[in-house]
């Protein structure tokens, strides 16, 4: 039933055969043909190649540019998502099947015949760099595209085929490094665009990127990339940023240490191993336990640290719009299934912080036993991915001229009222729907009037930074940059919208120095 519902609920955001008629587009390749569609009255593109398929002897290479095609080549339906289990369970692809042949886009255009030329978001999914996919429903980009706008969301490589890095990689590389694939793969998908989407309406030199999740720890790195960051005009990040403990770049000695350690693991040669079938190699992945492989400052995609780039001014200087949800984690990752008391709470704080507990415990302090669950969720959520995307607006602000706008996600979606579950705050990845105008009864029978008004209202503001990068306009609460003080204004969405000070920056300063 489950599998029925789901593909229901697919099939109901693409767009039928009805009132459709193809649409040629020429790229610097060759003619691709889309199709218009009444009644959404938009131009899809599905399926469009961005560099040659990364197989055979440029399996774990740089992506490789297009060559020239004669034919007209067909893009009216999802390309193949790159190899992956669905780890997460909230996925849902509409792709046929999962290949090591994933390198392509899907594009969504009001018009192709347009002289005004349409700014861009480019979509990066999440799925912490293992899993995910351009044709999820939640990334649908008709919403956006209908408010006028050009949407893009981008395949790329994934676990073992978009990050292992190895020493005899780094070795054959004309760069020196290896791993990054998947971000090298954003990258080229960047260029892609930049160079192409005139032909579709739009402007490259308004291209925005946007992600969530792992999304959003690609977005930081695109900005911070020397092969990317001048293709950018703005940047949104939902969740996620390549600092602390979310999914850090690691040295190159160390990513090519656990390649050689992870072969030894499976008892393979590094000869052997390159040569075997792609769902060979992902097996051996799967059987080993590993979760994924790091990103790594290579000295190429990323020429130095993250914190260094940023440091310096020498990311992207580019509008950023950028935040967190309200329960980015369960509370019982810090608990461990310890009751959910004073004292335990207390109790991991000093085993957490053996330095530094007693400041810790004034930071992450529950004035109640009511609110133990609470400040543990704070707490949580802020060691997974909270603190990591405050280290990045934080860099940004002060080291760029450019307004930072900063979001509190704090909506619970509505479930059944007859669950036991009762969730503290919003959870991770639970804004995506709000922020892409992806919202479905099909798949959330219990939202509400207020759900749908929540999300109509975050998409003008996604649309106007993307076009003006600011997001800003008349007839919604005004929404102040964070560049200035101590303290932010944050934007608080939620049943109402409201702009406050924060009051938790001495948690991310604390994690900060830890």
């Amino acid at each position: 039933m489950r599998f029925v519902f789901l593909l229901a609920f697919a099939l109901l955001i693409i767009p039928t055969s009805k009132g459709q008629n193809d649409v040629e587009v020429s790229t610097n390749y060759g003619t691709i043909s889309g199709f218009h569609n009444d009644e959404t009255g938009l131009n899809y593109f599905l399926g469009v190649p961005y560099a040659q398929p990364p197989i055979d002897s440029l399996r774990w290479k740089a992506p490789q540019e297009l060559k020239s095609w004669s034919k007209t080549k067909q893009t009216k339906k999802f390309a193949s998502s790159a190899i992956q289990t669905n780890v997460f369970g909230d996925m849902i692809y509409r792709s046929e099947d999962k290949s090591e042949d994933c390198l392509y886009l899907n594009i969504w255009s009001p018009k192709i015949d347009n002289d005004e030329k349409l700014p861009v978001l480019v979509y990066f999914y999440g799925g912490g760099f293992v899993a995910g996919d351009g044709s999820e429903p939640r990334y649908d980009g008709a919403a956006l595209a209908q408010q006028g706008i050009i949407t893009v969301t981008v395949n790329y490589r994934l676990n073992i085929f978009g990050f292992f890095a190895h020493p005899r990689l780094s070795e054959e590389a004309e760069y020196g490094s290896s791993g990054n694939y998947g971000l090298l793969d954003q990258a080229m998908a960047l260029k892609w665009v930049n160079e192409n989407i005139e032909n579709f309406g739009g402007d490259p030199e308004k291209i925005t990127i946007g992600g969530e999740s792992a999304g959003s720890v690609s977005v930081s790195a695109q900005m911070a990339s020397p092969l990317s960051k001048d293709y950018l005009a703005g940047a949104i990040g939902e969740s996620g940023a390549s600092f602390g403990t979310a999914l850090p770049a690691v040295t190159m000695d160390e990513a090519e240490n656990t390649g050689v350690e992870f072969l030894k693991k499976v008892g393979y040669k590094f000869e052997d191993f390159r040569e075997l079938p792609a769902d060979s190699i992902y097996k051996i992945f799967q059987k080993s336990g590993r979760f994924g492989f790091p990103i790594v400052t290579d000295g190429y995609f990323l020429p130095k640290e993250m914190s260094k780039i940023y440091g310096n001014g020498e990311q992207a200087n580019i509008p950023l719009l950028v935040g967190w949800n309200s329960a980015e984690m369960n509370g019982q990752a810090v608990m461990q299934n310890l009751e959910m008391t004073t004292e335990n709470l207390q109790k991991k704080i000093k085993e957490l912080y053996p330095e530094d507990s007693e400041k810790a415990m004034k930071l992450y302090n529950p004035q109640s036993e009511e609110e133990v669950v609470n400040v543990a969720t704070d707490l949580a959520s802020d060691r997974f991915i909270s603190y990591s995307t405050w280290k990045w607006f934080d860099l940004h602000r002060k080291n760029s001229d450019k307004q930072v706008y900063r979001y509190f996600f704090k909506r619970i979606r509505p479930s059944d009222p007859a669950s036991n579950y009762k969730p503290v705050g919003a959870a991770h990845a639970s804004e995506i729907e709000y922020f892409l105008g992806n919202l479905s009864k099909e798949q959330f029978p219990y939202l509400t009037e207020t759900d749908f008004d929540i999300s109509e209202k975050i998409q003008k503001y996604m649309v106007n930074f993307i076009k003006t990068g600011n997001p800003n306009s008349e007839g919604l609460k005004e929404w102040p940059s964070a560049k200035e003080g101590e303290n932010p204004s944050v934007m608080v969405f939620d049943k109402e919208f409201e702009v406050i000070e924060s009051n938790v920056e001495d948690r991310y300063r604390f994690l900060d120095k830890q």
